[in-house]
């Protein structure tokens, strides 16, 4: 299992601050939408320059028509980043046609697909998509792993039986980690890195446990050992 530490801060320096303090440990950071609208390729450009060791999740969330979607995907190809993802929501012609238009490059990342955001509660997702969590995610995993994606982002909850429909190797990321029992904010379905063993995931993301700790660094080594 590997640590993704989650850049939401609300400006660039706050996070390329964090990057620094965290700089010695051998973990991924996750860029999300509103700091890559913000802060763009040079921020990527940035994290490079302080440790090219550094992993870069991509979380943006494709969601689009099957074309535009595989025309993102071909341009973050350019961008040097490790790992990324789109919505299953979208469908499985819009996956397999990001993964065709990968298939000729040699290095792609990974790419994972999101089933069901971990700030949904039952009721919420159940207005939504008329399914329960447990159920949609399984189908969602189970499309994007036929599409020839890598993987989904799900909720630790989902992992284990995510896994026993897919394969071991079919990868989970679970946002909504809060390793010592710190308060859920704003996410519903969240665990602690000992359930997320449990349930096999492979990355987990930590965002506030983290960042908003008077040691950032000391919190990554105690999360470190946790795995």
């Amino acid at each position: 299992m590997e640590l993704c530490v989650a850049l939401d801060l609300p400006t660039k320096e706050e996070n390329l601050e964090l990057i620094r303090r965290i700089e010695a440990y051998d973990v991924w950071l996750k860029v999300g939408l509103r700091t890559y609208i913000r802060d763009g390729e040079d921020f990527l450009k940035e994290i490079k320059k302080i440790n090219p060791h550094f992993k870069i999740f991509l979380d943006l969330k494709l969601y689009d028509i099957p074309n535009t979607m595989a025309d993102a995907a071909e341009s973050i190809m350019g961008l040097g980043v490790d790992m990324f993802n789109v919505h299953a929501s979208a469908g499985k012609h819009a996956m397999q046609e990001v993964m065709q238009r990968l298939a000729k490059y040699p290095n792609r990342p990974i790419v994972l697909a999101v089933t069901a955001l971990t700030s949904f509660s039952e009721e919420e997702f159940g207005a939504v998509y008329e399914a329960s969590i447990a159920a949609k995610a399984d189908q969602f995993a189970k499309d994007a792993q036929e599409s020839g994606l890598d993987g989904v982002v799900c909720s630790a909850y989902e992992s284990t039986s995510i896994k026993a429909i897919t394969s071991k190797e079919f990868m989970t990321l679970t946002p909504g980690i809060r390793p010592f029992g710190e308060d859920a904010g704003d996410q519903q379905r969240v665990a602690d890195v000992a359930f997320a063993k449990e349930a096999q995931v492979d990355f987990i993301v930590v965002g506030r446990p983290i960042y908003k700790a008077e040691n950032p660094a000391d919190i990554v080594k105690k999360i470190l050992a946790k795995l």
